[in-house]
């Protein structure tokens, strides 16, 4: 558990900020917007991807030295046993479901180059999972018994063309709470909404534009993007029944929405997830040679200021090498985390920022870049947008790869007007969040209108009683939501 706190601070340690100012300077800078004088400020969209980082304060500023070639993620080899029932007689007597010799299970650790398909039968796995065993458990096993973490419940009332995201709204006060990170909620890991269409749509643009800087792939990610794919659309399949199915020979999925047939078989597994799943995956290997991480595949169409091709094959600590501190008071604990995570104990977070417009890729020179660069005076409060980026972290059961998942969803700055506290908290932060954070977020080129329009929010909701005067602003016990979020959900999606 105090992995996961440390993780937890440390995400939004590395997500909200890197530094700070003097509040003095950023008065004179409200006083200088508010009387119109808007200067130029250096573009803040190439940043650092925003990660999932543990903080941990380290004597002399270094990390400690730990050595993470001997350090494996818990096994997950009880659940052959369990699984092997349900297959033919040929596939179970590959299923021991026994104990693994220590020593060998050490010396026959899959490199990171290579191919699990051209791998000898007692190569292993860091889950403990053998070659053999893999391959006797064929196309889309249970994932649910292997991973620890259930199918979710069908959501059968689910109509894609009504449907919203839940409203997140992740605003914290102050900032070294933690209550708004949480475990995944199994049922919602990936969520449709009604701009699935037109964003399967862009991404495939995208990827025609861009092509490997948005999907990308290393030998040796073989197996992890199998696995990805099939647990992915197993959760479709699973939750949105009416939609999507698999053929019953495992080689064909079926998509109720697109009208289309995709070949498992002859289709790269992150091309699959590109025109099906409208959703981002990082997927990050364990080298044996040293025991880290390194990000080794991806399908990552909805980055601001990095993409695929900038991060690829690098190592966690490298990733993140652009970012003040980590070194010092991160590094350390993200690097144990991976070292340890279970595949039962996904996570989930939201990292949020305010856009004009709804730019889902932008690469560095991108022309939206222009937007940050300036208070502009013709901006309007319909151009602004919350955006979230829902994330989660997992590891897969088989490959052992850690999954960093997260999908970008945008709301109109308005809609906070009958959410209750929301304009005050959110604010809060803009007003008085530390300097360096509110630059990382990159909000200052929508502070000039968002801001006004908040405040004034605030005082109706002061007015109408749905805020009490004097109200200390913090962290809503409903965070990621507010109070009543349901009730507006299901009102405006009409479900």
């Amino acid at each position: 558990m105090s992995d996961i706190i440390l993780l937890f601070l440390g995400i939004s340690f590395i997500l909200s900020s890197l530094g700070y100012l003097a509040l003095s300077k950023r008065q004179r800078e409200v006083i200088l917007t508010r009387l119109h004088f808007r200067g130029r400020r250096a573009s803040t969209s190439n940043t650092p991807p925003r990660s999932l980082s543990p903080e941990r304060k380290v004597p002399n500023n270094e990390p400690p030295v730990l050595d993470y070639k001997d350090i494996f993620p818990p096994s997950r080899r009880e659940a052959l046993a369990e699984i092997a029932h349900t297959l033919p007689a040929a596939q179970r007597q590959k299923l021991s479901g026994c104990g693994v010799d220590q020593e060998e299970f050490r010396k026959s650790n899959i490199p990171l180059t290579a191919n699990y398909e051209t791998c000898g039968p007692s190569t292993y796995t860091p889950t403990e999972f053998s070659i053999e065993e893999i391959k006797a458990l064929g196309d889309f096993p249970d994932y649910a018994e292997l991973s620890g973490v259930p199918l979710p419940v069908p959501y059968k009332d689910c109509d894609f063309q009504k449907a919203l995201p839940r409203p997140y709204r992740p605003f914290r006060w102050a900032y070294h709470q933690t209550m708004s990170l949480t475990k995944l909620e199994t049922d919602w890991w990936l969520e449709l909404e009604r701009g699935y269409t037109s964003r399967i749509t862009e991404r495939k643009a995208l990827f025609e534009k861009y092509g490997k800087l948005v999907v990308d792939y290393l030998p040796g990610s073989e197996l992890a993007c199998k696995e990805l794919m099939e647990i992915a659309l197993q959760f479709y399949c699973a939750r949105y029944p009416h939609y999507f199915s698999i053929s019953s020979d495992k080689k064909v999925f079926h998509n109720g929405i697109l009208k289309t047939d995709t070949n498992l078989k002859s289709m790269h597994p992150l091309h699959v997830l590109l025109t099906n799943v409208p959703e981002d995956f990082a997927i990050m290997l364990r080298n044996p040679e040293d025991g880290y991480y390194y990000f080794r595949a991806g399908v990552i169409c909805s980055s601001l200021g990095w993409n695929v091709g900038t991060k690829l094959g690098l190592q966690l600590k490298e990733i993140h090498a652009p970012i003040p501190d980590y070194k010092a008071k991160m590094e350390f604990s993200m690097d144990r985390y991976f070292s340890k995570l279970p595949t039962s104990r996904p996570i989930q977070r939201g990292s949020w920022g305010i856009e004009v417009d709804t730019p889902l890729f932008m690469p560095p020179g991108d022309p939206h870049e222009a937007h940050r660069l300036t208070q502009s005076s013709d901006l309007t409060l319909s151009r602004c947008h919350l955006r979230v980026d829902w994330q989660t972290l997992r590891r897969l059961p088989l490959s052992a790869a850690i999954i960093f998942n997260f999908k970008a969803l945008f709301t109109p700055v308005s809609e906070f007007r009958d959410e209750a506290h929301i304009p005050a908290l959110c604010n809060k932060v803009l007003n008085e969040g530390k300097k360096n954070l509110m630059d990382y977020k990159g909000t200052w080129h929508v502070e000039h209108v968002v801001g006004p329009a908040l405040e004034l929010w605030e005082r109706e909701q002061i007015e109408k009683g749905m805020v009490p005067s004097g109200w200390d602003v913090h962290t809503l016990d409903e965070s990621p939501w507010f109070p009543g979020w349901e009730d507006k959900w299901r009102r405006q999606q009409g479900f």
